[in-house]
C-alpha cells in the first residue's frame, strides 16, 4: 500500500490532528518532503482539519470523560493544535451543561466523602478530585463552599 493510501485511511478512520498525521508518515518512512506534500494535499481535500479534530475532542472528552476546559486545553496543546483552534473548540461546550456536570461530579465526590470526619480533608480531597477532571480551581472553591453551607 502506497503513503498516500495509508495516510488516506489514516485520516479517514478518525479525526486527527497535524501532529498525529506527521507521525504516522515519519513512523511509514516518509521523507520530510513526502510528509509535507501529503500533509498539503489532505487538507486541502478537507480530510484533515484541525478545527473539526479540536471541536471533537472537546465535545468528546467533556460528554464521555466529563473533563473540564483546563484539561480538554491541555490535551489538545500537548498535540500541538494551535491556540485559535482550541478557543474554537471550547466553544463546543455548552455553558450550562458545564456547570451542571461540574456541580454534579462535585456533589457526587462530595457525598462519597461524607464519611470523612475532618471537613478540611473533605474539602481538600474534593478539591484535588475536581482539580484532576480539569475543572477552574475558582469556580469548584465557590462550589465546595456551597456545599459546606448546606451542611450547616
Amino acid at each position: 500500500m502506497s503513503l498516500r493510501e495509508s495516510i488516506y485511511r489514516y485520516c479517514n478512520y478518525q479525526e486527527r490532528c497535524h501532529s498525529e498525521v506527521r507521525n504516522k508518515l515519519y513512523e511509514l518512512g516518509a521523507n520530510t518532503t513526502e510528509v509535507n506534500e501529503l500533509i498539503a494535499e489532505v487538507i486541502e481535500k478537507g480530510i484533515l482539519n484541525e478545527e473539526r479534530y479540536a471541536k471533537a475532542i472537546a465535545r468528546g472528552k467533556f460528554r464521555m470523560k466529563q473533563w473540564g476546559r483546563k484539561k480538554i486545553v491541555q490535551q489538545l496543546k500537548q498535540k500541538q493544535v494551535s491556540d485559535y483552534c482550541i478557543k474554537k473548540a471550547l466553544k463546543e461546550i455548552d455553558a450550562e451543561e458545564y456547570e451542571t456536570v461540574m456541580r454534579k461530579l462535585c456533589m457526587g465526590k462530595w457525598e462519597e466523602l461524607k464519611k470523612e470526619r475532618s471537613l478540611p480533608a473533605k474539602k481538600m480531597k474534593t478539591m484535588r478530585y475536581m482539580l484532576q477532571k480539569g475543572y477552574e480551581a475558582d469556580l469548584v472553591m465557590d462550589l465546595i463552599k456551597e456545599l459546606e453551607q448546606k451542611r450547616k
